[in-house]
């Protein structure tokens, strides 16, 4: 008699179900067994035993593969394409990579034409100008582009070289950091802003606004603060009033999103500001904070055992600033979460050093053994290559 598949696998409504490889084994092994005779010899050794190994191995495979395809339905489970295509459902749409920017300032001869004029900062990374003309006054401010995708960035006045020569350009400068490009969006990433765009319709006024504006595209962060008393907080918010802190995105996106979510009546605080138009035409400022950098600086004291090597290091480095630079904005750095990673998760590399210490600091103040506070309106950066350094003993 055939096998009844619904022994096998079933849909219900906890999802679909299958049974192991010996289930299934078995039934074909019953199957043949009905045909041929409960005598029919169908152990590994024997060719028979083979084939229905083989037939039973298919139909498992199968319903595996129809597991993992419904399963891929789910934002949670699907992946690259297709999860890409069922986030549309809640309005997004994966971010594709982005270059960090910067304004630079040029000096030179006046009517002095550049055209595609480079510079390149101590790192030797290449920020691309447009072409444009020194007006009278010998300065312009041009907004440059990285040559390659991604978060490049790179310390305030440290853009400081031309690589293009042009007769009567000077000089060139970087007078405030670099807006931070992204990598292409994860899937994990994108998982994220698919759950926090759930947020939007929800119960709260608050994580509605943070939903909304998490899905600002070039937004890696937000969160948003209450003040709820009749005097001025310890964060320095006004009587009743909200402030929304965010890194990246554009200004001009992030205040719509404000306007569209705010309850209306209620006070927003921040040093951002935006006016914007109701249906009716009326104006209105939005107010809203732009987070502030905080560098991290972490020293490293090690003792090197047999295999340390110098190589290391760069693997180490990238391994801690990963954590910190997952903090988000407000969250003291801890320093404890920091030991794992620094140890690079156990591998082998990680066996041929002993940490006697791990020490930090917030911008340019001192190094000591404990963790980083990060003020309300702040989030913590480091730079694997200039942030992390070592001691070896």
């Amino acid at each position: 008699m055939p096998i009844d598949i619904n022994t096998l696998m079933t849909f219900d409504s906890s999802g679909f179900q299958y049974k192991d490889y010996p289930t299934f084994l078995q039934a074909v092994k019953e199957l043949y067994q009905g045909i041929y005779g409960v005598d029919i010899y169908l152990e590994p050794d024997s060719q028979d035993g083979a084939l229905v190994a083989a037939q039973a191995k298919a139909m498992y495979d199968v319903a595996a593969k129809v597991a993992v395809t419904i399963a891929s339905f789910s934002p949670d489970n699907a992946q690259d394409s297709l999860l890409a295509r069922l986030v549309k459902i809640n309005g997004l749409r994966k971010r594709s990579a982005t270059k960090s920017t910067v304004d630079l300032n040029i000096i030179g001869q006046s009517a002095t034409n550049v055209t595609n004029g480079i510079a390149i900062d101590s790192l030797n990374q290449k920020w691309l100008l447009p072409s444009f003309t020194i007006p009278m006054g010998g300065a312009i401010t041009v907004t440059a582009t990285a040559e390659k995708y991604g978060a490049v960035t790179a310390e305030i006045g440290t853009i400081n070289k031309i690589f293009t020569t042009t007769l009567g350009w000077q000089s060139v400068t970087n007078p405030a950091l670099p807006i931070e490009g992204v990598a292409v969006e994860s899937d994990a990433a994108l998982r994220i802003r698919q759950a926090k765009s759930t947020a939007i319709p929800s119960l709260t006024v608050m994580e509605g606004i943070e939903g909304a504006v998490a899905n600002v595209t070039g937004v890696s962060d937000v969160r948003g603060y209450q003040n709820l008393l009749k005097i001025t907080d310890g964060n320095g918010l006004p009587p009743n009033s909200s402030a929304i802190v965010v890194v990246g995105g554009a200004t001009s996106e992030i205040a719509q999103a404000l306007q569209v979510k705010k309850t209306p009546g209620s006070t927003l605080f921040g040093s951002t500001t935006y006016n914007v138009y109701d249906s009716h035409g009326m104006p209105l400022t939005i107010r809203f904070i732009r987070a502030t950098r905080a560098t991290i600086g972490c020293r490293i004291t090690l003792v090197a055992k047999n295999g340390w090597t110098t190589d290391f290091e760069p693997q180490i480095a990238a391994a801690v600033s990963l954590v910190i630079n997952n903090f988000k904005i407000g969250k003291e750095i801890l320093l404890t979460k920091l030991f794992s990673p620094a140890y690079l998760a156990n591998s082998a590399a990680g066996q041929t050093y002993d940490i006697s210490t791990i020490e930090l600091r917030k911008n340019a103040g001192l190094y000591s053994q404990s963790s980083v506070m990060i003020n309300f309106d702040e989030y913590g950066f480091s730079d694997p290559a200039l942030d992390i350094s070592f001691v070896v003993t």
